[in-house]
């Protein structure tokens, strides 16, 4: 509980510092044009939309279809050599921890027959020697 207090303030000094930037960076654009805000569309909404011939071009350009940069193509076979790496080392411990497991048990199992084969003898032993 400790941690939530220095987090929730760090958390509001950047959300004040965000502010103070989008702030500074829309009265630095208006110097003195005030009706260019009504005019126009806000500093948040040229951020998040953008022109039709624009969002037509970004989504041909990303087909299924489309060839993908060398860059790309290393960073998808770099996150498939770290799979198959993250699979063959859990697949390697399991099968460690089996063979533990199995050694374990046999090794239990043959102490239980032995000892059953001498309660065996000394109950079968009549007490004559050769």
């Amino acid at each position: 509980m400790s941690w939530t207090h220095p987090a929730l303030l760090a958390l509001l000094a950047i959300l004040i510092a965000l502010t103070l930037s989008n702030e500074a960076d829309s009265a630095a654009v208006s110097d003195d044009k005030t009706d260019s805000k009504a005019a126009s569309p806000q500093g948040a909404m040229k951020k998040i939309f953008m022109p039709e011939a624009d969002a037509f071009n970004f989504f041909r350009r990303r087909t299924r279809r489309a060839v993908k940069s060398q860059d790309e193509l290393n960073v998808e076979q770099r996150q498939v050599l770290a799979a198959d790496e993250r699979k063959r080392e859990y697949h390697e411990n399991q099968r460690s921890k089996y063979e533990n497991y199995a050694e374990e048990e046999g090794d239990e199992q043959d102490e239980r027959s032995r000892e059953g084969g001498e309660q065996y003898r000394e109950f079968s032993y009549d007490g004559m020697d050769q």
